[in-house]
């Protein structure tokens, strides 16, 4: 897509709408066309990681056990539960549902995967989440480091897509680069020729139509 065409719309879609007292997002909403969502072809649900990554970082929770668990909780803001939590959550629901509320993320060792799974699932999955599991040898400060720039760029019960792509305070470029990387991975997963329309705005502002 036109770099320069796409960066005038994010630029006015950052100056529409009022000024508010917090940091805004910035999303991307893809229409989608000829897509049927209940056929496995016209199924969209992929992590994209963003070339640039946006002021408000998406919160990252891990489930993990041994050194794993350590070094994770060594990462400012992330928040760590072990095989004791889980067990807790599998007694009281409401402890799982707030869970899945506040985590964007959550990464599982492997070895726990099948635990987190049947008690995290069921809360997770109608927020359209998911755990995402952890090879036990991985380099887990690598790992949220990536998904705090990474996004689930998915379809749900429409045949439109929302993303958040910035925040208000990047500038047109970056964010372009952002969207340009989400619609890479729409077209890599759906085909060519199956976005029908692009609007980009601010948490709290009208949107503005990109024209392709």
């Amino acid at each position: 897509m036109n770099p320069q065409v796409l960066q005038e719309a994010v630029q006015k879609a950052l100056k529409a709408g009022k000024k508010r007292r917090f940091l805004q997002s910035v999303d991307l909403i893809v229409v989608l066309k000829d897509v049927d969502i209940k056929s496995p072809s016209g199924r969209l649900r992929e992590i994209v990681t963003l070339p640039n990554k946006p002021s408000k970082e998406p919160k990252i929770c891990v489930v993990a056990e041994g050194d794993m668990a350590l070094k994770a909780k060594e990462v400012e803001g992330v928040e760590v539960i072990g095989r004791a939590e889980l067990m807790e959550m599998r007694q009281n629901r409401k402890l799982a549902k707030k869970f899945a509320k506040r985590c964007y993320w959550v990464l599982v060792q492997a070895p726990l995967m099948g635990l987190a799974g049947g008690i995290l699932g069921p809360a997770l999955g109608p927020r359209g989440k998911a755990p995402t599991p952890v090879p036990p040898n991985a380099d887990i400060k690598s790992l949220i480091e990536r998904f705090r720039r990474s996004v689930w760029v998915r379809v749900r019960n429409q045949p439109q897509v929302m993303v958040r792509v910035g925040t208000e305070d990047m500038s047109p470029e970056k964010i372009s680069e952002n969207i340009q990387a989400v619609l890479n991975a729409v077209e890599n997963k759906l085909g060519q020729g199956k976005i029908d329309k692009l609007y980009v705005k601010k948490t709290m502002g009208p949107p503005v139509q990109i024209v392709r």
